[in-house]
């Protein structure tokens, strides 16, 4: 029985996915089992993946739910930690894995971790700023409203059975789980600054509706964790904050390019942070009619539908 089972999502992932392998296969802790969940790749990926040893699961892409997704991958799992690893995700150092499994092997309270993402060289100004904030450099600097991240992440087994994935919603599941986790103990998650991996997104403008209308409708659901916060508000409140947070940021990221020699990047600062307060708003608004509706999870497709239109690289046939 290995000590760890990692959990890796992919389609059409050849571009990344021989990296991101190598990465893990060249970690000094070896110890795990591969368990690989295919949603109907057309490319080079399970050409690629066969030269490493791995369990393959095979999905129809219409069934590529995240939740559900790693909810049946965890149930095959046999290791007593779950890692999930994006297929999209560098392991930057060969100590990476070691790390983010230390704080589950040295302290029994905690039951999970997830590991600091480090922006793409390729990334745009304002991609680099958000990860930058969102994955600090030391442990006491993590934003309180990150509470968990699964690109590159570890639980226990046991605390997985516990408390598995929601499938409400097709997105956020990972902040769903950290969230609820966090309510127990607070101190059960921890950050692990020093497993250190590559990953980020240069997403279009459509793309960016389409992962801020699913994460709007997830926290429609999670208005429990987010009392004093912008959700909180009427719907004419909550907008016109978002229109002031949007302008701000997005001013700020424009000069930010500018003064960095990005001035190609600078134009579309503010439609980036208006497009995604746009998205979640109205996410969020579905996700409450879905609530006031009895909270179907027959409905969630609409999520699903909304971002796979849009995300190139989920949508490929």
């Amino acid at each position: 029985m290995p000590l760890i089972s990692v959990i890796m999502r992919t389609k059409n992932n050849e571009d990344i996915l021989a990296e991101a392998l190598s990465s893990l296969f060249q970690q000094d802790l070896q110890d795990f089992e591969l368990i690989i969940v295919d949603s109907g790749s057309v490319d080079r990926t399970l050409e690629i993946a066969a030269h490493y040893p791995h369990r393959l699961i095979r999905i129809q892409p219409q069934d590529y739910f995240p939740g559900k997704v790693l909810n049946a991958a965890a149930a095959q799992a046999t290791g007593k930690y779950l890692v999930f690893q994006n297929s999209d995700v560098v392991l930057l150092h060969e100590k990476a894995l070691s790390a983010l499994i230390a704080p589950l092997e040295h302290n029994p309270s905690v039951c999970a971790s997830f590991a600091r993402q480090k922006s793409r060289p390729e990334a745009q100004h304002w991609v680099q700023q958000d990860y930058a904030k969102s994955f600090p450099a030391t442990e006491d600097a993590i934003p309180t409203w990150l509470p968990y991240s699964l690109p590159f992440a570890a639980m226990r087994y046991s605390s997985w059975l516990d408390f598995p994935f929601y499938t409400w919603a097709w997105g956020s599941e990972d902040t769903e789980w950290g969230h609820r986790q966090r309510l127990r103990d607070p101190q059960s998650i921890v950050y692990v600054p020093e497993a250190e991996v590559m990953h980020s997104h240069n997403y279009t403008l459509s793309q960016i509706y389409g992962r801020s209308y699913i994460e709007g409708e997830a926290d429609a659901w999670m208005r429990p964790y987010h009392s004093t916060s912008l959700l909180s508000q009427g719907a004419a409140l909550r907008m016109a904050k978002r229109l002031l947070r949007a302008s701000f940021q997005g001013f700020k990221d424009g000069y930010q390019a500018l003064s960095t020699g990005r001035a190609g990047e600078a134009w579309g600062s503010l439609p980036r942070r208006l497009m995604w307060e746009w998205g979640h708003e109205q996410g969020f608004r579905w996700g409450l009619q879905r609530l006031a509706e009895g909270g179907i999870e027959d409905q969630s497709q609409r999520g699903q539908s909304v971002v796979l239109q849009r995300h190139c690289s989920l949508r490929k046939p």
